[in-house]
């Protein structure tokens, strides 16, 4: 099958699917907005349309028309090379368009991008595949900043309907020991990979061994009984004035019941916790705490990405933290244009995470990807797997 016609199928299923997550809201759900952070479901739908329409039909299709001038102020997100836009923490606030009408504008994108793909360049088609692995992962934030926005909801309303199923007793954590000396990491060049996962390099990997699964509820259960978040020795400075600004004694969505059991609320509202379940929605901080008191640490990218070279079990359950900044490797260079944007202008203050979550969409998991948070953000699917050195 021709490259072009691969990637009409994957266009459209890409684009049913981001649809198909919004079904069952409504115009005000995907309106609302509940923090900076987070974005409004309409706000997410129409700016990976406005990727779709800025970078490939505007500027390569000959006689196209955007769908509304206005828009590009509106959903552009932080392309500076593409002019002024809409403030972030002010999203919520457009109440118009509606949800109707950014379905309609997804429509016209999809009709246009779809007649013009098959005529497009090799370069283009890559263009066309950026934008895809964009919107996926705009597809996980748009679950991620739903739940957060529900949350926010005294009602405690559900986005899904069926409750997760309850996770097997997890069995007494084990360890691999994991590989050691020079080891090659970064993506290898077959198929797609964001920019930021290259290029492929050497590093030099010391004895140390990963656990054999993320951290449950229950073992996190036992930290917060143990004093985990009222002793400041298990906390780096920043975590520690964190802790105390913010009142943090819990992982984001844990709650006490009036009887005094705890609650997690999740996709499919609000539930008893299940203590065999990955924790999530934790902070670096936070990661990095528990593997102090636990007598371990945070794996760095590097042993994490190889041991999931290797095979590492119990992975894409919760995105892992790793202890590595989210720094450029060696020889890096990001794209020209506008989309040279799109993750070296973010290579400060944040931290990797390896893995895959619940919420990443289908097909979206690798071991070079390299995604990246902030130490303090914990509305993601984020959790931890601890190290140790050998």
């Amino acid at each position: 099958m021709p490259r072009s016609s691969s990637l009409l199928d994957a266009f459209r299923k890409v684009r049913r699917y981001s649809v198909r997550l919004a079904e069952g809201l409504s115009d005000a759900d995907a309106t609302a907005q509940s923090m900076d952070d987070a974005s409004p479901t309409k706000w997410h739908l129409a700016h990976t349309s406005w990727f779709f329409e800025t970078f490939l039909l505007r500027d390569h299709v000959a006689g196209y028309s955007v769908f509304n001038d206005r828009y590009a102020y509106l959903f552009n997100s932080y392309y500076e090379a593409e002019g002024a836009r809409h403030a972030r923490p002010e999203r919520g606030l457009l109440t118009r368009p509606s949800l109707a009408d950014v379905l309609a504008y997804r429509a016209h994108v999809d009709t246009a991008m779809a007649e013009a793909i098959t005529g497009f360049s090799e370069p283009l088609l890559d263009l066309v595949e950026l934008g895809l692995h964009h919107e996926q992962q705009h597809q996980e934030l748009l679950l991620t900043d739903i739940l957060h926005l529900f949350s926010r909801n005294p009602l405690r309303p559900a986005y899904a309907d069926a409750l997760p199923e309850k996770t097997p007793p997890v069995a007494p954590l084990q360890w691999i020991h994991g590989a050691t000396g020079i080891q090659t990491i970064g993506h290898d060049g077959q198929k797609f990979a964001f920019d930021c996962e290259g290029p492929r390099h050497d590093t030099m990997l010391h004895p140390h061994a990963l656990a054999d699964r993320p951290v449950s509820n229950g073992e996190w259960l036992e930290f917060i009984e143990g004093g985990g978040y009222r002793e400041p020795g298990y906390w780096l400075s920043d975590g520690w004035a964190w802790v105390q600004s913010q009142a943090i004694t819990a992982p984001l969505y844990w709650t006490r019941s009036a009887d005094r059991e705890w609650m997690e609320f999740g996709l499919a509202g609000n539930h008893g916790l299940d203590l065999s379940a990955p924790v999530k929605h934790i902070s670096l901080y936070e990661a990095d705490a528990y593997a102090t008191w636990a007598g371990a640490r945070l794996p760095t990218e590097a042993e994490w990405e190889v041991a999931a070279d290797h095979g590492l079990p119990n992975s894409g359950k919760v995105w892992e933290w790793t202890g590595s900044a989210y720094r450029p490797y060696p020889g890096f260079k990001p794209a020209a244009g506008a989309v040279g944007e799109y993750n070296g202008k973010f290579m400060s203050g944040q931290f990797v995470l390896k893995g895959g979550s619940i919420a990443t969409s289908p097909g979206h998991m690798r071991p070079s990807y390299r995604n990246f948070f902030y130490p303090q953000q914990r509305w993601q699917f984020t959790g931890l797997r601890l190290a140790k050195d050998l």
